[in-house]
């Protein structure tokens, strides 16, 4: 098959199949990207969120972004963003002209209250596999014991957080912490 319609319409698959945002989709992404596709290892997509969160925009359309580029070029990496954000368009443009008429329905109310239950369990299946492949020794686990704490006890920006884990990373690399 033609890269360019598969990077379109595995990217517009996620993007359909996804409510809650940017996180929401990471655990589909990995599935469709690595497991399915083969377009990058567990590393690689780690790295791609890690960018996509300290760069400006919404990380899944950063990582669909880097994961185009990467297999076809800034060609490729228009097409898999226009293909992550097309399902998304077309819903929002189809409910902004009735939401209004059904948002007074408890009903509604209630499945909003679900689907927000659901994200925060595909979210959190997607950080405890991001963990199992980043924390690998006793050096990668401090790093996020410390990043994890410091998010929690401080507002600083996730950029900084994502350059001093870097930073460690390097340091602990040449002191031969890790290998």
């Amino acid at each position: 098959m033609n890269i360019y319609p598969d990077l379109f319409l595995t990217f517009a698959k996620v993007g359909v199949m996804t409510f809650g945002g940017g996180y929401a989709m990471l655990p589909i992404l990995q599935r469709e990207v690595v497991e399915n596709k083969g377009w990058a290892t567990e590393e690689e997509l780690t790295d791609y969120f890690a960018i996509g969160q300290c760069t400006p925009g919404i990380i899944a359309v950063n990582t669909a972004t880097f994961i185009g580029q990467k297999n076809k070029g800034v060609l490729g990496g228009i097409i898999a963003t226009l293909g992550l954000v097309f399902p998304s368009l077309v819903i929002i443009s189809l409910l902004a002209g009735v939401i209004e008429a059904f948002s007074h329905l408890a009903w509604v109310g209630h499945a909003f209250g679900g689907i927000r239950v659901c994200v925060c369990v595909l979210i959190l299946n997607a950080v405890v596999k991001l963990y199992k492949k980043a924390c690998i020794d006793p050096a990668t686990f401090a790093i996020f014991l410390i990043v994890t704490l410091g998010s929690f006890f401080t507002s600083l920006s996730p950029v900084i957080f994502v350059l001093a884990a870097a930073v460690a990373g390097i340091a602990l690399k040449n002191l031969g912490v890790r290998k």
